[in-house]
């Protein structure tokens, strides 16, 4: 039986006729997958979209919505944002089944696969690729909040895929560890305000023994302070103690 490859030049010599090129082994390496041919994973869905076919930009402050036929859109649809390893598309597809209209591959955002118009934050254009020839879609919505959710969920994606690399960037590279210890000849001058003996005064409280003790008494014969008015209402209402029995015998000499 003639081999399949006979026919095969190969790439480390030239052909001559009779040699066929090596078979290569069965149960190889794997060839490493591409992080954009990852798993599909859904971010978003819009149910209903608009698309545009928009002339060429012409003007240097770049799209404007109001050049668009708004209330006449060319496709209305669902509109599907998903996640393809480190990158993501925007998904066209028909409302009544997952047949696709038209694809935008996101490799980074802001970026110019979708931009923002000048004047409405309604609407993007996105860059739409179709056997190998690109073009340029206006992509609107009813709601301003979906348009909000669509620019939201694209910064936190790519934001997302940034922080993960930076994480295993540093698992490689070792952090770089401090040292602290004194050099050859290296000293550190240390100032401390120590005041003097001559300086510290007692406080009041350390003088008197931490209790405050009542004035003393005035002189002998003084005259004590008359009563205050709500004490000597007091004196006047007390009655007096009754006299005793049978009178007394001790005169009063005034």
């Amino acid at each position: 039986m003639a081999n399949p490859f006979s026919s095969i030049p190969s790439s480390d010599q030239p052909s001559t006729g009779s040699a066929a090129p090596p078979i290569p082994a069965r149960g190889g390496p794997p060839k490493a997958a591409d992080p954009a041919d990852g798993p599909e994973r859904t971010l978003l869905i819009k149910q209903e979209a608009f698309v545009y076919k928009i002339p060429p930009q012409t003007k240097a402050v770049g799209w404007k919505a109001t050049d668009w036929n708004l209330d006449k859109p060319d496709w209305t649809g669902k509109m599907r944002l998903v996640s393809m390893g480190k990158g993501a598309k925007i998904k066209l597809e028909e409302k009544g089944g997952d047949k696709t209209y038209a694809e935008c591959p996101i490799e980074t955002y802001p970026g110019l696969a979708v931009q923002s118009v000048a004047d409405s934050s309604r609407y993007f254009v996105i860059k739409v690729t179709e056997g190998g020839k690109n073009a340029h879609l206006g992509l609107g919505f009813a709601d301003r909040a979906d348009s909000f959710d669509l620019n939201t969920t694209l910064h936190d994606h790519f934001k997302g895929i940034l922080v993960e690399e930076k994480i295993e960037q540093e698992k490689d590279v070792p952090p770089e560890k401090l040292d602290l210890a004194f050099k050859q000849g290296e000293t550190i001058k240390v100032s401390i305000n120590i005041p003097r003996k001559a300086n510290r005064t007692k406080s009041p409280a350390n003088r008197g023994g931490g209790l405050s003790l009542p004035p003393p008494p005035g002189p002998a014969g003084s005259i004590p302070a008359p009563l205050s008015p709500a004490m000597a209402r007091l004196s006047m209402g007390a009655k007096p103690p009754p006299a005793p029995a049978g009178g007394s015998n001790k005169w009063i000499q005034f």
